[in-house]
Protein backbone atom coordinates (compact mmCIF):
# COMPACT_ATOMS: atom_id res chain seq x y z
CA UNK A 1 0.00 0.00 0.00
CA UNK A 2 2.73 2.41 1.03
CA UNK A 3 4.82 1.35 -1.97
CA UNK A 4 1.96 2.08 -4.39
CA UNK A 5 1.37 5.49 -2.82
CA UNK A 6 5.07 6.28 -3.12
CA UNK A 7 5.04 5.35 -6.80
CA UNK A 8 2.01 7.58 -7.46
CA UNK A 9 3.60 10.44 -5.53
CA UNK A 10 6.81 10.05 -7.50
CA UNK A 11 4.98 10.08 -10.82
CA UNK A 12 2.52 12.89 -10.04
CA UNK A 13 4.86 15.89 -10.50
CA UNK A 14 6.04 14.55 -13.86
CA UNK A 15 2.45 14.15 -15.04
CA UNK A 16 1.40 17.60 -13.85
CA UNK A 17 4.41 19.30 -15.44
CA UNK A 18 3.48 18.36 -19.01
CA UNK A 19 4.52 21.85 -20.10
CA UNK A 20 7.22 23.10 -17.69
CA UNK A 21 8.34 26.73 -17.40
CA UNK A 22 11.15 26.05 -19.86
CA UNK A 23 8.61 25.00 -22.53
CA UNK A 24 7.82 27.44 -25.38
CA UNK A 25 4.14 26.70 -24.65
CA UNK A 26 2.57 29.30 -22.35
CA UNK A 27 0.81 27.69 -19.36
CA UNK A 28 -2.46 29.48 -18.45
CA UNK A 29 -5.33 28.77 -16.07
CA UNK A 30 -8.89 29.93 -15.48
CA UNK A 31 -7.62 33.00 -13.64
CA UNK A 32 -5.07 34.14 -16.22
CA UNK A 33 -6.85 33.14 -19.46
CA UNK A 34 -8.75 36.40 -19.83
CA UNK A 35 -5.66 38.55 -19.21
CA UNK A 36 -3.15 36.54 -21.27
CA UNK A 37 -5.33 35.21 -24.10
CA UNK A 38 -8.77 36.85 -24.39
CA UNK A 39 -7.39 40.40 -24.00
CA UNK A 40 -4.23 39.78 -26.01
CA UNK A 41 -3.47 41.81 -29.13
CA UNK A 42 -2.27 38.64 -30.84
CA UNK A 43 -3.96 35.50 -32.15
CA UNK A 44 -3.57 32.44 -29.91
CA UNK A 45 -3.73 28.66 -30.26
CA UNK A 46 -4.88 27.09 -26.99
CA UNK A 47 -4.76 23.41 -26.03
CA UNK A 48 -7.20 22.16 -23.39
CA UNK A 49 -5.63 18.98 -22.01
CA UNK A 50 -5.49 16.49 -19.16
CA UNK A 51 -2.07 15.23 -17.94
CA UNK A 52 -3.22 11.59 -17.96
CA UNK A 53 -4.42 11.80 -21.59
CA UNK A 54 -2.30 9.68 -23.96
CA UNK A 55 -3.30 11.68 -27.04
CA UNK A 56 -2.24 14.88 -25.25
CA UNK A 57 1.18 13.38 -24.55
CA UNK A 58 1.47 12.35 -28.21
CA UNK A 59 0.58 15.88 -29.33
CA UNK A 60 3.14 17.55 -27.05
CA UNK A 61 6.22 17.44 -29.39
CA UNK A 62 4.30 18.89 -32.37
CA UNK A 63 2.58 21.49 -30.17
CA UNK A 64 5.90 22.67 -28.72
CA UNK A 65 7.42 22.80 -32.21
CA UNK A 66 4.50 24.95 -33.37
CA UNK A 67 5.06 27.24 -30.36
CA UNK A 68 8.73 27.71 -31.32
CA UNK A 69 7.86 28.50 -34.94
CA UNK A 70 5.20 31.03 -33.89
CA UNK A 71 7.36 32.75 -31.28
CA UNK A 72 6.91 36.50 -31.65
CA UNK A 73 4.09 36.08 -34.18
CA UNK A 74 1.29 34.51 -32.12
CA UNK A 75 0.70 32.83 -28.77
CA UNK A 76 0.60 29.08 -28.17
CA UNK A 77 -0.84 28.20 -24.77
CA UNK A 78 -2.15 25.23 -22.80
CA UNK A 79 -4.56 24.83 -19.90
CA UNK A 80 -4.80 21.80 -17.59
CA UNK A 81 -8.50 20.92 -17.47
CA UNK A 82 -7.87 18.20 -14.89
CA UNK A 83 -7.03 20.79 -12.23
CA UNK A 84 -10.02 21.47 -9.98
CA UNK A 85 -9.66 25.25 -10.41
CA UNK A 86 -9.89 24.90 -14.20
CA UNK A 87 -12.65 22.28 -14.63
CA UNK A 88 -15.57 24.71 -14.61
CA UNK A 89 -13.78 27.08 -17.00
CA UNK A 90 -12.97 24.27 -19.47
CA UNK A 91 -16.61 23.19 -19.42
CA UNK A 92 -17.71 26.77 -20.14
CA UNK A 93 -15.42 26.74 -23.19
CA UNK A 94 -17.26 23.70 -24.56
CA UNK A 95 -14.43 21.22 -23.92
CA UNK A 96 -15.76 17.64 -24.04
CA UNK A 97 -12.63 15.64 -24.82
CA UNK A 98 -8.85 15.86 -24.76
CA UNK A 99 -6.95 17.36 -26.35
CA UNK A 100 -9.23 20.13 -27.62
CA UNK A 101 -7.57 22.90 -29.64
CA UNK A 102 -9.09 26.35 -30.16
CA UNK A 103 -7.88 29.47 -31.95
CA UNK A 104 -8.57 32.82 -30.29
CA UNK A 105 -8.46 35.80 -32.63
CA UNK A 106 -8.70 39.40 -31.34
CA UNK A 107 -11.68 41.41 -32.52
CA UNK A 108 -11.02 43.91 -35.30
CA UNK A 109 -13.14 46.40 -33.33
CA UNK A 110 -11.76 48.23 -30.26
CA UNK A 111 -13.12 46.58 -27.12
CA UNK A 112 -14.81 43.79 -29.10
CA UNK A 113 -14.88 40.17 -27.98
CA UNK A 114 -12.30 37.79 -29.45
CA UNK A 115 -13.40 35.21 -32.02
CA UNK A 116 -12.99 31.69 -30.61
CA UNK A 117 -13.04 28.77 -33.07
CA UNK A 118 -12.34 25.05 -32.81
CA UNK A 119 -9.20 23.90 -34.61
CA UNK A 120 -10.09 20.76 -36.56
CA UNK A 121 -7.06 20.49 -38.81
CA UNK A 122 -4.19 18.02 -38.75
CA UNK A 123 -2.25 17.65 -35.49
CA UNK A 124 1.12 18.41 -37.10
CA UNK A 125 3.31 21.40 -36.31
CA UNK A 126 3.14 22.68 -39.89
CA UNK A 127 -0.66 22.47 -40.11
CA UNK A 128 -1.16 24.17 -36.74
CA UNK A 129 1.29 26.96 -37.60
CA UNK A 130 -0.42 27.62 -40.94
CA UNK A 131 -3.88 27.72 -39.32
CA UNK A 132 -2.72 30.31 -36.78
CA UNK A 133 -0.85 32.39 -39.38
CA UNK A 134 -4.04 32.54 -41.47
CA UNK A 135 -5.87 34.07 -38.49
CA UNK A 136 -3.35 36.81 -37.63
CA UNK A 137 -5.14 40.15 -38.07
CA UNK A 138 -3.83 42.32 -40.91
CA UNK A 139 -3.30 46.03 -40.17
CA UNK A 140 -0.77 46.47 -42.99
CA UNK A 141 -1.72 48.90 -45.77
CA UNK A 142 -0.99 47.73 -49.32
CA UNK A 143 0.30 50.78 -51.18
CA UNK A 144 0.39 51.71 -54.84
CA UNK A 145 2.24 54.71 -56.30
CA UNK A 146 -0.93 56.82 -56.16
CA UNK A 147 -1.52 55.96 -52.47
CA UNK A 148 1.92 56.89 -51.13
CA UNK A 149 1.40 60.62 -50.49
CA UNK A 150 -1.80 60.01 -48.58
CA UNK A 151 -0.11 57.30 -46.48
CA UNK A 152 2.84 59.58 -45.63
CA UNK A 153 0.61 62.50 -44.54
CA UNK A 154 0.52 63.34 -40.84
CA UNK A 155 3.13 63.38 -38.07
CA UNK A 156 3.00 59.69 -37.14
CA UNK A 157 6.08 57.57 -38.01
CA UNK A 158 5.72 55.15 -40.94
CA UNK A 159 7.40 51.84 -41.71
CA UNK A 160 7.33 50.49 -45.27
CA UNK A 161 8.35 47.07 -46.54
CA UNK A 162 9.35 47.01 -50.22
CA UNK A 163 8.86 43.46 -51.50
CA UNK A 164 8.40 41.40 -54.65
CA UNK A 165 5.57 39.44 -53.01
CA UNK A 166 1.86 40.23 -53.11
CA UNK A 167 0.97 38.55 -49.83
CA UNK A 168 1.62 40.01 -46.38
CA UNK A 169 3.89 37.91 -44.19
CA UNK A 170 3.00 36.91 -40.64
CA UNK A 171 6.09 38.80 -39.46
CA UNK A 172 4.94 42.13 -40.95
CA UNK A 173 1.39 41.62 -39.67
CA UNK A 174 2.73 40.98 -36.15
CA UNK A 175 4.82 44.17 -36.34
CA UNK A 176 1.72 46.14 -37.39
CA UNK A 177 -0.16 44.70 -34.39
CA UNK A 178 2.65 45.56 -31.95
CA UNK A 179 2.80 49.16 -33.18
CA UNK A 180 -0.89 49.72 -33.93
CA UNK A 181 -1.80 53.43 -33.56
CA UNK A 182 1.90 54.28 -33.02
CA UNK A 183 3.59 53.45 -36.33
CA UNK A 184 1.69 53.10 -39.62
CA UNK A 185 2.92 49.99 -41.45
CA UNK A 186 2.69 49.70 -45.24
CA UNK A 187 3.79 47.32 -47.98
CA UNK A 188 4.87 48.27 -51.51
CA UNK A 189 5.33 45.88 -54.45
CA UNK A 190 8.44 46.05 -56.62
CA UNK A 191 6.25 46.99 -59.61
CA UNK A 192 5.35 50.37 -58.04
CA UNK A 193 8.15 52.21 -59.86
CA UNK A 194 7.65 55.72 -58.44
CA UNK A 195 7.69 54.58 -54.81
CA UNK A 196 10.69 52.31 -55.41
CA UNK A 197 12.61 55.11 -57.14
CA UNK A 198 11.69 57.66 -54.46
CA UNK A 199 13.43 55.62 -51.76
CA UNK A 200 16.21 54.28 -53.99
CA UNK A 201 15.27 50.65 -53.44
CA UNK A 202 17.53 48.24 -55.33
CA UNK A 203 16.90 44.92 -53.61
CA UNK A 204 13.84 43.19 -52.19
CA UNK A 205 12.79 42.90 -49.44
CA UNK A 206 13.91 46.24 -47.96
CA UNK A 207 12.44 47.74 -44.78
CA UNK A 208 12.38 51.55 -44.49
CA UNK A 209 11.48 53.73 -41.50
CA UNK A 210 10.10 57.23 -42.14
CA UNK A 211 10.39 58.85 -38.67
CA UNK A 212 8.01 61.73 -39.39
CA UNK A 213 7.79 65.13 -37.72
CA UNK A 214 6.85 63.69 -34.34
CA UNK A 215 10.29 62.09 -34.00
CA UNK A 216 12.21 65.20 -35.06
CA UNK A 217 13.51 67.78 -32.52
CA UNK A 218 12.42 70.46 -34.98
CA UNK A 219 8.62 70.15 -35.29
CA UNK A 220 8.62 71.73 -38.75
CA UNK A 221 11.10 69.27 -40.23
CA UNK A 222 10.83 65.62 -41.04
CA UNK A 223 13.74 63.27 -40.41
CA UNK A 224 15.27 61.51 -43.39
CA UNK A 225 14.12 57.91 -44.06
CA UNK A 226 16.25 55.20 -42.44
CA UNK A 227 16.88 51.90 -44.19
CA UNK A 228 17.08 48.74 -42.07
CA UNK A 229 20.27 46.73 -42.50
CA UNK A 230 20.40 43.20 -41.18
CA UNK A 231 18.33 40.04 -40.90
CA UNK A 232 14.59 40.65 -41.09
CA UNK A 233 13.31 39.04 -37.90
CA UNK A 234 11.02 40.15 -35.08
CA UNK A 235 13.72 40.96 -32.55
CA UNK A 236 15.76 43.07 -34.98
CA UNK A 237 12.75 44.97 -36.34
CA UNK A 238 11.45 45.82 -32.85
CA UNK A 239 14.90 47.12 -31.91
CA UNK A 240 15.02 49.13 -35.15
CA UNK A 241 11.58 50.70 -34.58
CA UNK A 242 12.48 51.60 -30.99
CA UNK A 243 14.04 54.75 -32.51
CA UNK A 244 10.53 56.18 -32.81
CA UNK A 245 8.20 54.12 -30.58
CA UNK A 246 7.89 51.23 -28.14
CA UNK A 247 5.65 48.23 -28.92
CA UNK A 248 2.20 48.16 -27.35
CA UNK A 249 2.08 46.21 -24.08
CA UNK A 250 0.29 42.89 -24.41
CA UNK A 251 -2.30 42.93 -23.03
CA UNK A 252 -2.81 46.67 -22.47
CA UNK A 253 -2.57 47.48 -18.73
CA UNK A 254 -5.62 48.81 -16.94
CA UNK A 255 -5.25 52.55 -16.37
CA UNK A 256 -5.07 52.97 -12.57
CA UNK A 257 -6.58 56.48 -12.80
CA UNK A 258 -9.51 55.20 -14.86
CA UNK A 259 -9.98 52.27 -12.49
CA UNK A 260 -10.00 54.62 -9.48
CA UNK A 261 -12.41 56.94 -11.28
CA UNK A 262 -14.76 54.02 -12.00
CA UNK A 263 -14.60 52.86 -8.36
CA UNK A 264 -15.36 56.40 -7.12
CA UNK A 265 -18.23 56.64 -9.59
CA UNK A 266 -19.70 53.33 -8.36
CA UNK A 267 -19.48 54.49 -4.73
CA UNK A 268 -21.15 57.80 -5.64
CA UNK A 269 -23.90 56.03 -7.60
CA UNK A 270 -24.48 53.63 -4.69
CA UNK A 271 -24.80 56.53 -2.25
CA UNK A 272 -27.14 58.46 -4.56
CA UNK A 273 -29.21 55.32 -5.11
CA UNK A 274 -29.63 54.86 -1.36
CA UNK A 275 -30.69 58.49 -0.90
CA UNK A 276 -33.09 58.23 -3.85
CA UNK A 277 -34.77 55.12 -2.42
CA UNK A 278 -35.46 56.95 0.86
CA UNK A 279 -37.14 59.88 -0.92
CA UNK A 280 -38.86 57.94 -3.70
CA UNK A 281 -41.84 56.69 -1.67
CA UNK A 282 -43.25 60.24 -1.27
CA UNK A 283 -42.91 61.01 -4.99
CA UNK A 284 -44.15 57.70 -6.46
CA UNK A 285 -47.68 58.91 -7.15
CA UNK A 286 -46.57 62.13 -8.83
CA UNK A 287 -43.97 60.33 -10.95
CA UNK A 288 -46.50 57.75 -12.07
CA UNK A 289 -48.98 60.40 -13.20
CA UNK A 290 -46.63 62.58 -15.22
CA UNK A 291 -43.27 61.63 -16.80
CA UNK A 292 -40.35 63.99 -16.20
CA UNK A 293 -39.12 66.42 -18.87
CA UNK A 294 -35.83 64.50 -19.08
CA UNK A 295 -37.59 61.20 -19.79
CA UNK A 296 -39.74 62.82 -22.46
CA UNK A 297 -36.66 64.41 -24.04
CA UNK A 298 -34.82 61.07 -24.08
CA UNK A 299 -37.76 59.42 -25.80
CA UNK A 300 -37.97 62.18 -28.38
CA UNK A 301 -34.23 62.15 -29.20
CA UNK A 302 -33.79 58.37 -29.14
CA UNK A 303 -32.57 57.04 -32.48
CA UNK A 304 -34.93 54.69 -34.30
CA UNK A 305 -33.86 51.04 -34.25
CA UNK A 306 -32.30 49.73 -37.44
CA UNK A 307 -34.83 47.93 -39.60
CA UNK A 308 -33.79 44.29 -39.93
CA UNK A 309 -33.74 42.97 -43.49
CA UNK A 310 -33.97 39.19 -43.29
CA UNK A 311 -31.73 37.10 -45.52
CA UNK A 312 -33.30 35.19 -48.41
CA UNK A 313 -34.29 31.58 -47.79
CA UNK A 314 -33.56 29.35 -50.79
CA UNK A 315 -36.31 26.73 -51.13
CA UNK A 316 -35.52 25.09 -54.49
CA UNK A 317 -32.48 23.33 -55.88
CA UNK A 318 -32.65 25.29 -59.15
CA UNK A 319 -32.40 28.58 -57.26
CA UNK A 320 -29.47 27.29 -55.19
CA UNK A 321 -27.61 26.28 -58.35
CA UNK A 322 -28.46 29.50 -60.19
CA UNK A 323 -27.39 31.76 -57.31
CA UNK A 324 -24.36 29.91 -55.97
CA UNK A 325 -23.38 26.64 -57.64
CA UNK A 326 -23.28 27.28 -61.40
CA UNK A 327 -19.92 27.98 -63.14
CA UNK A 328 -20.47 31.75 -63.38
CA UNK A 329 -21.72 32.23 -59.79
CA UNK A 330 -19.74 34.55 -57.55
CA UNK A 331 -19.24 34.43 -53.77
CA UNK A 332 -22.23 33.24 -51.69
CA UNK A 333 -22.59 32.78 -47.94
CA UNK A 334 -24.84 29.81 -47.16
CA UNK A 335 -26.34 28.96 -43.77
CA UNK A 336 -27.22 25.26 -43.96
CA UNK A 337 -29.89 24.77 -41.30
CA UNK A 338 -32.28 21.98 -40.21
CA UNK A 339 -35.75 22.00 -41.75
CA UNK A 340 -37.24 22.18 -38.26
CA UNK A 341 -36.72 25.17 -35.97
CA UNK A 342 -33.54 24.95 -33.89
CA UNK A 343 -31.78 27.35 -31.53
CA UNK A 344 -28.49 27.33 -33.49
CA UNK A 345 -30.28 27.60 -36.82
CA UNK A 346 -32.28 30.61 -35.66
CA UNK A 347 -29.13 32.18 -34.20
CA UNK A 348 -27.07 31.98 -37.40
CA UNK A 349 -29.96 33.31 -39.51
CA UNK A 350 -30.51 36.17 -37.04
CA UNK A 351 -26.80 37.07 -37.08
CA UNK A 352 -26.63 37.06 -40.87
CA UNK A 353 -29.85 39.10 -41.10
CA UNK A 354 -28.45 41.69 -38.71
CA UNK A 355 -25.21 41.95 -40.72
CA UNK A 356 -27.19 42.02 -43.97
CA UNK A 357 -29.19 44.97 -42.63
CA UNK A 358 -26.03 46.73 -41.48
CA UNK A 359 -24.40 46.44 -44.92
CA UNK A 360 -27.57 47.46 -46.80
CA UNK A 361 -28.26 50.51 -44.62
CA UNK A 362 -24.60 51.47 -44.83
CA UNK A 363 -24.76 51.10 -48.64
CA UNK A 364 -21.88 48.62 -48.58
CA UNK A 365 -21.85 46.20 -51.49
CA UNK A 366 -21.10 42.68 -50.26
CA UNK A 367 -21.72 39.13 -51.39
CA UNK A 368 -25.24 37.75 -50.73
CA UNK A 369 -26.30 35.71 -47.68
CA UNK A 370 -28.77 32.81 -48.00
CA UNK A 371 -30.30 30.21 -45.69
CA UNK A 372 -30.94 26.71 -47.02
CA UNK A 373 -33.02 24.20 -45.04
CA UNK A 374 -32.05 20.52 -45.00
CA UNK A 375 -35.23 19.46 -46.82
CA UNK A 376 -34.26 21.44 -49.95
CA UNK A 377 -33.32 19.04 -52.73
CA UNK A 378 -29.56 18.92 -53.28
CA UNK A 379 -28.44 20.00 -49.79
CA UNK A 380 -27.70 16.43 -48.65
CA UNK A 381 -25.42 15.90 -51.66
CA UNK A 382 -23.73 19.25 -50.99
CA UNK A 383 -23.09 18.34 -47.34
CA UNK A 384 -21.69 14.95 -48.35
CA UNK A 385 -19.42 16.45 -51.02
CA UNK A 386 -18.00 18.97 -48.54
CA UNK A 387 -17.88 16.35 -45.72
CA UNK A 388 -20.15 18.41 -43.47
CA UNK A 389 -22.30 17.07 -40.65
CA UNK A 390 -26.08 17.20 -40.43
CA UNK A 391 -26.16 20.12 -37.97
CA UNK A 392 -26.02 23.85 -38.58
CA UNK A 393 -23.20 24.78 -40.96
CA UNK A 394 -22.07 28.17 -42.22
CA UNK A 395 -20.05 28.14 -45.45
CA UNK A 396 -18.96 30.47 -48.23
CA UNK A 397 -18.59 29.23 -51.81
CA UNK A 398 -17.27 30.79 -54.99
CA UNK A 399 -18.19 28.50 -57.88
CA UNK A 400 -16.58 30.79 -60.45
CA UNK A 401 -13.15 30.39 -58.85
CA UNK A 402 -13.76 26.94 -57.41
CA UNK A 403 -13.13 27.54 -53.70
CA UNK A 404 -15.04 27.34 -50.42
CA UNK A 405 -14.53 27.93 -46.68
CA UNK A 406 -16.27 26.69 -43.53
CA UNK A 407 -17.01 28.66 -40.37
CA UNK A 408 -15.14 26.84 -37.62
CA UNK A 409 -16.75 26.65 -34.19
CA UNK A 410 -20.29 26.74 -32.87
CA UNK A 411 -20.59 30.37 -31.76
CA UNK A 412 -22.90 31.84 -34.39
CA UNK A 413 -23.16 35.20 -32.62
CA UNK A 414 -22.99 38.43 -34.64
CA UNK A 415 -19.40 39.30 -33.64
CA UNK A 416 -18.01 35.85 -34.47
CA UNK A 417 -19.79 35.68 -37.82
CA UNK A 418 -18.81 39.25 -38.71
CA UNK A 419 -15.16 38.49 -37.92
CA UNK A 420 -15.31 35.47 -40.24
CA UNK A 421 -16.95 37.50 -43.03
CA UNK A 422 -14.38 40.30 -42.62
CA UNK A 423 -11.59 37.74 -43.06
CA UNK A 424 -13.20 36.49 -46.29
CA UNK A 425 -13.70 40.04 -47.53
CA UNK A 426 -10.03 40.85 -46.88
CA UNK A 427 -8.89 37.67 -48.63
CA UNK A 428 -7.45 36.23 -45.42
CA UNK A 429 -7.45 32.59 -44.41
CA UNK A 430 -7.03 29.35 -46.32
CA UNK A 431 -9.52 28.48 -49.04
CA UNK A 432 -10.42 24.89 -49.92
CA UNK A 433 -10.96 23.61 -53.44
CA UNK A 434 -14.56 22.74 -54.28
CA UNK A 435 -14.87 18.98 -54.91
CA UNK A 436 -15.83 17.78 -58.37
CA UNK A 437 -19.59 17.67 -58.91
CA UNK A 438 -20.49 20.58 -56.60
CA UNK A 439 -20.46 23.13 -59.42
CA UNK A 440 -23.11 22.23 -62.00
CA UNK A 441 -24.62 23.86 -65.06
CA UNK A 442 -27.53 26.23 -64.45
CA UNK A 443 -31.03 24.82 -65.13
CA UNK A 444 -32.07 25.03 -68.80
CA UNK A 445 -34.51 27.76 -69.77
CA UNK A 446 -38.16 26.79 -70.01
CA UNK A 447 -39.55 26.05 -73.48
CA UNK A 448 -41.92 29.03 -73.30
CA UNK A 449 -39.01 31.39 -72.72
CA UNK A 450 -37.09 29.87 -75.63
CA UNK A 451 -40.06 30.25 -77.99
CA UNK A 452 -40.54 33.84 -76.91
CA UNK A 453 -36.88 34.56 -77.60
CA UNK A 454 -37.11 33.02 -81.09
CA UNK A 455 -40.16 35.13 -81.94
CA UNK A 456 -38.48 38.38 -80.96
CA UNK A 457 -38.68 40.69 -83.97
CA UNK A 458 -35.68 42.20 -85.74
CA UNK A 459 -36.97 45.67 -84.87
CA UNK A 460 -36.99 44.83 -81.16
CA UNK A 461 -33.44 43.53 -81.41
CA UNK A 462 -32.32 46.69 -83.16
CA UNK A 463 -33.97 48.83 -80.48
CA UNK A 464 -32.28 46.74 -77.82
CA UNK A 465 -28.87 47.26 -79.42
CA UNK A 466 -29.45 51.00 -79.65
CA UNK A 467 -30.37 51.16 -75.97
CA UNK A 468 -27.27 49.15 -75.08
CA UNK A 469 -25.11 51.59 -77.06
CA UNK A 470 -26.71 54.55 -75.28
CA UNK A 471 -26.17 52.86 -71.91
CA UNK A 472 -22.51 52.22 -72.75
CA UNK A 473 -22.05 55.87 -73.74
CA UNK A 474 -23.63 57.00 -70.48
CA UNK A 475 -21.35 54.66 -68.52
CA UNK A 476 -18.25 55.95 -70.32
CA UNK A 477 -19.31 59.55 -69.70
CA UNK A 478 -19.92 58.83 -66.02
CA UNK A 479 -16.56 57.10 -65.75
CA UNK A 480 -14.79 60.11 -67.29
CA UNK A 481 -16.55 62.44 -64.84
CA UNK A 482 -15.52 60.28 -61.89
CA UNK A 483 -11.91 60.19 -63.05
CA UNK A 484 -11.85 63.98 -63.23
CA UNK A 485 -13.02 64.34 -59.65
CA UNK A 486 -10.21 64.60 -57.12
CA UNK A 487 -10.78 61.82 -54.65
CA UNK A 488 -8.47 60.07 -52.24
CA UNK A 489 -7.80 56.62 -53.73
CA UNK A 490 -9.17 53.67 -51.84
CA UNK A 491 -6.50 51.29 -50.52
CA UNK A 492 -7.44 47.76 -51.50
CA UNK A 493 -6.02 44.73 -49.73
CA UNK A 494 -4.63 42.07 -52.02
CA UNK A 495 -5.88 38.55 -51.55
CA UNK A 496 -3.51 36.28 -49.69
Amino acid sequence: MHTAAAVVAALLPAVQAMYPKSSPVLQVDAGSYNRLIARSNHTSLVEFYAPWCGHCQNLKPAFEKAAKNLDGLAKVAAIDCDAETNKQFCASMGVQGFPTLKTVRPSTKPGGKPVVEDYQGQRTAGAMVQAVVDKINNHVTHLKDKDLEGFLAGDKPKAILFTNKGTTSALLRSIAIDYLDQVSVGQVRDKEEKAVKRYGIEKFPTFVLVPGKAASPDADKEEAPVRFEGELNKKNLVEFLSKVAQPNPDPAPIDSKKKKSKDDKKKKESKESKETKESTSDDKTADAKEPSDETTKEKETAKPAMEIVSITAIKEKDVLVQKCLQPKAYTCVLALIPSETSEQGDKVVASLSQLNSKYLHGKRHLFPFFSVASDVDGTTALREALKLGSGVELIVVNARRGWWRRFEGDDFGVESVEGWIDAIRMGEGKKKTLPEGVVVEAPAEKEETKEKTKKESKEDKADKKEKEKETEKEKEKKKEEEEEEEKEPEVKHEEL
